[in-house]
């Protein structure tokens, strides 16, 4: 199997993508929990999370605050339906972490020295740098993916044969255009540039007076926003509307950019230090499929979708994107399931690639709101360089239109003279009014969307549905934060309880019902009670994974109210071994209990992919030949029909 990335990109600084803020999610953050210390790492280097909860909007850095949003609330650090809470992590530092892990699983690292002419295989396992993908030939058989290098002025060529191509490319994803699949949606949002720099000076400022992870910055010299990708390192990105033709990239001088960034930070900085300067242009769009080439090629990550970047959403639905994709993939080589499989990774992410692209568009438009509120509609100004690009474009000198794009939109900064945006001002004074109303109700650019990132559900797929179309139905994004509420329904993530061994009732040792799936094999989670009927449930779904050649775990989930005395499931599922019995360990008496957290009694079951997504459920006993459901649902979820071991390849 090959994945294509982004050229070299996932060790490059953030002088090349560093308009890349990542937020890692509740979900994404799990995941990262069961990768070989990944979670620990990034806690040792993520800033704390005082330093990066806060959006403020001001005057400039050293002036006065037109006001803040805190983004996080109690409950977010009360680990009750998470076992993890939402970090603040850059992406490109998370790229060089991933790289280490790949090393300690015996990952070779190749750069860009050229490839032997008779060497046309991968040395499994392996990662090529600065190559890059020329063709993708796909056949019913498998794909041939052309590669080309250059090195001390050498250029050569290569063919590789794989089972698939994952092509995982970025926003401009080279896989996408050589399979021909289109992208749908909102094209050309905005453009911007993006300054990154260094200022230890600026990073102390901020750590001691005014902490936050985004500046928006509105004054009569200029309008931008600061992120704070770390403080303490003292690293920034400018990201500053940018306007073609009569703005280009080269105007964008290191001394140009120095005087911007005074300009934005209120006061002179002895220490800035500008790294690079990127254009970049916003677009919200989905790939009209994520699956081509008689299903051999996948697209994921931002090269299957690509959102504005507000929310976090663009690396989140990305992880998410091969979380689900992991799996399938590994069932189909390992002969567990056919490649009809995967044609529900587009079925299932596909919608929520939509349904985030939607929301992340309101949240930028949440954005947006704060600016209009001040008299600076972003509209306007995109529609006045229209009319300018339309109007004189091909007759007035470059250099003047400039002059007269840059004349109109100081005037329009004018608005925000101190003279004006006052109190005493009866209008600055109706825009300040404006303003709060907007933080207090909620209605600016948002960061946490708990419900989105925990609670998202797969309507249809690799599972078997209760069949209730209604609540399948997702809500219309509103950019507003929601929260999440656990659900067993098909389709949803498992929930979260702490739970301990039953064998260890006494102990202090706690985990997590996540930790209840394997992170490294394809195995599939069935969770009963320990009653008789679903130990009878749990002895038929040994024998149809056996079947199947799926493996499987039972968990037996006991009640800390009937479990003193008890000891083990073991003479209920003999012959069988793979079970583990674990019993709810509630930090408060009145705290709901599994089954009420899943919206069940106890006489039901749950079935647990191996992405942590609900399969399958019953929400009572099944008095009557429970082999025959459990065949036909693990055929519904593998896309199998009959028990014969599939032949791939």
């Amino acid at each position: 199997m090959c994945s294509y990335g982004e050229k070299q990109g996932f060790l490059k600084t953030p002088s090349s993508s560093f308009h890349q803020q990542s937020i890692n999610g509740d979900h994404s953050w799990q995941i990262f929990c069961k990768l070989n210390g990944l979670a620990d790492e990034i806690l040792r280097y993520q800033p704390p999370v005082d330093l990066w909860r806060k959006f403020i909007y001001c005057t400039s850095l050293t002036g006065p605050v037109l006001g803040s949003v805190d983004h996080m609330q109690p409950q977010d650090f009360a680990r009750v339906l998470s076992p993890v809470s939402v970090a603040h992590f850059s992406q490109y530092k998370l790229m060089r972490l991933l790289i280490e892990q790949l090393k300690d699983i015996d990952f070779q690292i190749r750069g860009d020295e050229l490839m032997n002419s008779d060497d046309n295989k991968l040395l499994e396992p392996e990662i090529l740098l600065g190559y890059e993908c020329t063709s993708v030939n796909a056949t019913k058989n498998g794909v041939t993916v052309t590669a080309c290098s250059t090195s001390n002025g050498k250029h050569a060529t290569k063919c590789f044969q794989c089972s698939f191509l994952v092509g995982t490319d970025g926003a401009g994803s080279t896989v996408r255009k050589l399979m021909g699949i289109g992208m749908s949606g909102e094209r050309d949002m905005q453009k911007l540039i993006s300054i990154h720099f260094l200022s230890q000076e600026l990073g102390q400022y901020l750590m001691n007076e005014r902490p936050g992870m985004l500046f928006f910055v509105f004054n009569t010299e200029a309008i931008g926003v600061i992120v704070a990708h770390d403080l303490k390192q003292g690293e920034f990105v400018v990201q500053v509307p940018f306007y073609p033709p009569q703005q280009k990239v080269k105007d964008f001088s290191s001394e140009m950019c120095e005087k911007l960034i005074v300009n934005l930070v209120g006061r002179e900085l002895a220490d800035i230090n500008v790294m690079d300067v990127k254009p970049w242009v916003m677009h919200a769009e989905v790939a009209e499929a994520f699956l081509a080439g008689n299903s051999r090629v996948i697209l994921a990550g931002d090269a299957a979708h690509r959102f504005p970047p507000a929310g976090g959403f663009g690396m989140n639905t990305g992880i998410q994107d091969v979380h689900n994709l992991a799996w399938k993939l590994a069932s189909v080589l390992k002969g567990i399931a056919p490649p009809s499989i995967l044609s529900t990774y587009e079925t299932e992410r596909r919608q929520i690639a939509i349904f985030n692209t939607a929301l992340s568009v309101q949240n930028f438009k949440a954005a947006m709101a704060v600016p209009a509120a001040l008299g600076l509609d972003p509209i306007i100004a995109s529609s006045i360089h229209r009319t300018i690009n339309d109007t004189f474009g091909s007759i007035l000198p470059t250099d003047l239109q400039r002059a007269m794009l840059n004349g109109i939109f100081s005037i329009g900064r004018m608005q925000l003279s101190e003279s004006l945006l006052n109190e005493n001002n009866p209008l600055g004074s109706s825009r300040l009014s404006k303003l709060r109303q907007i933080f207090e109700e909620g209605k600016s650019l948002q960061l946490q969307f708990p419900a989105e990132d925990l609670g998202f559900r797969y309507s249809k797929g690799a599972l078997v549905s209760d069949g209730d179309s209604s609540s399948s139905a997702p809500e219309t994004p509103t950019g507003r934060r929601r929260e999440y509420i656990p659900s067993s329904d098909p389709g949803t993530k498992l929930p979260h309880m702490t739970i301990r061994l039953l064998s260890e009732y006494s102990s202090e040792g706690t985990f997590s019902t996540l930790d209840l799936i394997s992170g490294e094999n394809v195995e599939f989670l069935l969770i009963i009670a320990p009653i008789k009927e679903s130990y009878q449930l749990a002895q038929a779904a040994f024998k149809v994974a056996e079947e199947f050649k799926v493996p499987l775990k039972v968990c037996v989930m006991w009640q800390e109210k009937t479990s003193d005395g008890i000891g083990s499931s073991e003479t209920a599922v003999v012959p069988w071994k793979n079970f583990v019995d674990v019993v709810e360990a509630k930090s408060c008496p009145t705290s709901p209990s599994w089954w009420e957290l899943c919206q069940m009694t106890d006489k039901g079951a749950i079935l647990v992919r191996p992405d942590e997504h609900i399969a399958w459920r019953t929400e009572s006993e099944i008095k009557n030949d429970p082999f025959s459901v459990l065949n036909k649902a693990f055929s519904a979820i593998l896309g199998l029909d009959s028990y014969d071991k599939i032949s791939v390849f």
